[in-house]
């Protein structure tokens, strides 16, 4: 049976809810048993037609080039500070699971470090036949005086989100046995926080305990040694359709406490301290988030906040003496308001300053704020333009010469990743700063042949858009060029300039064949037998964070069309300045990146030669029933309430599909073990348009990896050359 959108016969069974908007048929539905054995025989049938179509002998040299990016022995190994170690995680070809791993300051500043293993992934694996996934590990604050020993680790068995967490000993490189009273949280989505030696607060869903609509932890439990999860005491408790519910303690000397947060939706939520046997609630707006450090809390609200006779604008921050505002002072300092240029993206504490990293018109620029001198606040000298710099704490909790101490990493689209180190301190003439490299990222192709330019689109409500072109210097405006455009456009994730060893390769310096007198198959060649590369773009949509909350909620819900319309505005673009012609021209995006590129496909078909989906919201009507989509309510809205599913439908691209429509090629991609997404939605979408007779629908799934669709770098390596072969055989030309 072919469906389209002119369809709209509700299915047997569905939409039979009084109030609630019909479900059209579906006849895919079969697909959504995720491990069922039909379902997994199409998935295996479609993998095999696409690596059929895919796997040759031009894609294999692209996976080893990707995959010695992803190996490369020279690439920085970011740490984290825990007493007087530094510590880090790390994969190459000898180790493709990972290294937990820790080394000291005086032996990580040098060329090769001496590192203490703790934990072989790998090892682990084949000695328990799991195929674990190193997700974090979570320490336990010693006593004064005393090494960091315990840690928590959360390992995956899949790649997912659901999480086995398990007590180790960093002195034995033991998990501490449980028959010795070990903590060991079954495999399950949640999160764990240390209270003391002897008790974690835990949030889960496991041995039973409740879930919420969106499949996460609704309770959480003070879970002391040798307790079962299940008879732990609860301390806290959300109702069932709002997001997830946690607790966690802060141990910072002197400042002790424990919150609770009830996520009600992604950007709703109340937080609680913990004063005697009573949750003490933070009075701000739901809407409003909230930090605490030491004397400060932070508030940054959502949407613009009215107190008294005051307005503090969306995206703006805020500090409060912590005692004080519990006790009913409202005085707020103002720490930074936003503008039309301006947004802030995140903030870090060191001892005695507060940082801010900053983006103007999609540029780094940092701040470093004094609460010792009425906040006041210093640019820091560290971020070129076009570049993505971020500034965090070392070690907060450090030794007075060494608590200001601060972590530089920057980066740029042809400016290889550095980590600097760098020291704050006060004085007459305000916070000083100053810092020097660390480690430098080997570089992974010819960066000075390519330039980076900004440019701005016009969207059809005529606001102006930003993007980041990265091109051949050289670069023919003949409207030849395979181009790339990637974008995401929700969540208020912001897409900044990365260096990408891998679309340097992959991209930027693959070539197509020069031919004289004309333009040959497999060739994007002008007849003057010019041989070019390709062209890579990243649109700064509305949804998205780069101009802080306001640039988000411009395109939440009934107003999702604003950030397709600005993703076609820069295709539009591209297109009238010469870069590229929608034949050259190719989207690729994944998760809500990936529901954005489904709306490309189906909703401006002529601006595009190919689609690359990944791991994919498509099915907007059943959206809230798979997985974790539930939780994505307050982004898109409620389908089942029929004034939303009205708006809601004009984005669903499983729903948009039409008979005598030329399509653009399509590769739609997604992992079995994907517990956020889910692969269904991705599964239905080819399943649908393939029997619709579209031609050059290529469906893949890797078997595990969770929402990212890999857990090692051999299957990221696969799956980029996957994505990155097939736009490259269809905008340059090859059939």
């Amino acid at each position: 049976m072919t469906t389209t959108a002119a369809d709209s016969t509700p299915s047997a069974g569905f939409g039979t809810t009084p109030g609630t908007a019909p479900e059209p048929t579906d006849e895919n539905i079969w697909l959504e048993e995720i491990y069922g054995e039909e379902p997994l025989a199409w998935v295996r049938e479609q993998n095999a037609r696409t690596e059929d179509l895919l796997e040759d002998a031009d894609y294999a040299g692209l996976e080893s080039e990707i995959l010695a990016v992803l190996d490369s022995t020279d690439r920085i190994a970011m740490v984290g500070k825990r007493g007087d170690h530094y510590y880090n995680f790390w994969k190459d070809g000898e180790h493709p699971k990972g290294l937990w791993r820790r080394t000291t300051w005086d032996s990580y500043v040098t060329d090769e470090p001496e590192w203490e293993v703790l934990l072989d992934v790998d090892a682990l694996a084949a000695a328990e036949g799991v195929e674990w996934v190193f997700h974090g590990a979570t320490f336990l604050r010693p006593a004064s005086g005393e090494p960091h020993r315990n840690a928590m680790l959360a390992l995956s068995p899949d790649g997912g989100d659901a999480n086995r967490y398990r007590e180790f000993d960093v002195d034995t490189l033991t998990f501490v046995d449980t028959a010795a009273g070990g903590f060991d949280i079954p495999t399950a989505k949640g999160n764990i926080s240390w209270l003391d030696a002897d008790t974690l607060l835990v949030s889960s869903t496991a041995e039973g305990l409740p879930s919420t609509t969106s499949s996460y932890a609704r309770t959480a439990v003070k879970l002391v040694r040798g307790q079962s999860l299940h008879s732990a005491p609860r301390l806290f408790e959300v109702p069932v359709d709002h997001m997830v519910g946690m607790v966690a303690h802060d141990s910072t000397p002197g400042f002790e406490r424990t919150f609770a947060v009830d996520c009600i939706d992604f950007f709703n939520r109340t937080t609680a301290v913990l004063r005697g046997e009573s949750w003490v609630t933070i009075d701000v707006p739901t809407d409003v988030d909230v930090s605490a450090h030491r004397d400060w809390l932070l508030f940054r609200p959502q949407g613009d906040w009215t107190m008294g006779s005051t307005t503090y604008p969306a995206g703006s921050l805020l500090a409060a003496g912590f005692e004080d505002y519990l006790s009913g002072s409202r005085e707020l300092t103002v720490l930074f308001t936003p503008d039309t240029a301006t947004s802030l993206q995140s903030w870090s504490w060191t001892r005695n300053y507060l940082l801010l990293n900053l983006l103007r018109d999609v540029s780094s620029e940092i701040r470093v704020l004094d609460p010792s001198t009425g906040w006041a606040s210093t640019l820091l000298d560290a971020c070129p333009p076009l570049h993505d710099v971020n500034a965090y704490a070392v070690d907060d909790e450090d030794t007075a010469d060494e608590g200001d101490d601060f972590w530089l990493v920057a980066t740029g689209f042809t400016t290889p990743s550095t980590l600097m180190r760098g020291s704050l301190s006060g004085g007459a003439a305000g916070v000083t700063s100053s810092h020097a490299v660390v480690k430098t990222s080997p570089s992974f192709f010819n960066e000075a042949d390519y330039e980076v330019q900004q440019h701005f689109a016009v969207s059809a409500d005529g606001t102006r858009v930003p993007y980041f072109q990265v091109a051949a210097r050289d670069l023919v405006l003949d409207g030849q060029n395979p181009t790339q455009l990637s974008g995401y456009g929700g969540f208020e994730i912001s897409r900044t300039p990365a260096y990408s060893g891998t679309t340097g390769r992959a991209w930027l310096e693959r070539r197509t064949e020069p031919v004289a007198g004309g333009i040959a198959l497999g060739s994007a060649g002008d007849g003057a037998g010019h041989s070019r590369g390709g062209v890579y773009v990243v649109a700064n949509i509305r949804g998205g964070g780069e101009y802080g909350p306001s640039w988000h909620r411009a395109a939440l819900q009934e107003n999702r069309h604003r950030a397709y319309e600005d993703f076609a505005a820069v295709a539009r673009d591209l297109i009238s300045r010469g870069v590229t012609s929608p034949q050259r021209l190719g989207c690729v995006g994944g998760s809500n990146g990936g529901l954005l590129v489904g709306n490309m496909l189906t909703q401006y078909p002529e601006l595009f030669g190919a689609v690359s989906c990944g791991v994919p919201l498509l099915d907007m009507r059943r959206y809230t029933k798979l997985s974790a989509g539930f939780s994505w309510m307050a982004e898109y809205g409620d389908p089942d309430v029929p004034e939303q599913w009205e708006f809601i439908r004009t984005f669903s691209p499983y729903h948009l599909l039409k008979d005598g429509v030329e399509y653009p090629e399509s590769f739609i991609w997604t992992a079995t073990s994907d517990d956020r997404v889910g692969p269904v939605q991705a599964r239905k979408m080819a399943a649908r348009m393939q029997a619709m007779g579209i031609p050059n629908v290529w469906f893949h799934e890797a078997l595990e990896g969770g929402h990212a669709g890999a857990s090692d770098n051999r299957q990221a390596a696969a799956l980029q050359a996957r994505s990155q072969h097939f736009l490259w055989r269809t905008l340059a030309g090859r059939p």
